[in-house]
């Protein structure tokens, strides 16, 4: 899954999954809002997954862009 980063003007980073929507997270650097949202992201496919409900393909899990 694509994940999309930018800084924001307060100097903290945002990374959002465009593929799971509501699945954004927020981080003091650039690594640490990755982490988060790939975490976050896990949570919503196991949910998911436990509620038989579609998830996005997973040909390649995460793929960071700037």
């Amino acid at each position: 899954m694509k994940i999309e980063i930018e800084r924001e003007q307060d100097g903290r980073w945002i990374a959002e999954i465009p593929d799971l929507p509501g699945v954004m997270a927020y981080g003091q650097s650039r690594q640490e809002a990755i982490a988060r949202a790939e975490a976050l992201a896990l949570r919503v496919i196991a949910d998911r997954l436990d509620h038989g409900e579609a998830i996005p393909d997973l040909n390649a899990l995460f793929a960071v862009f700037a």
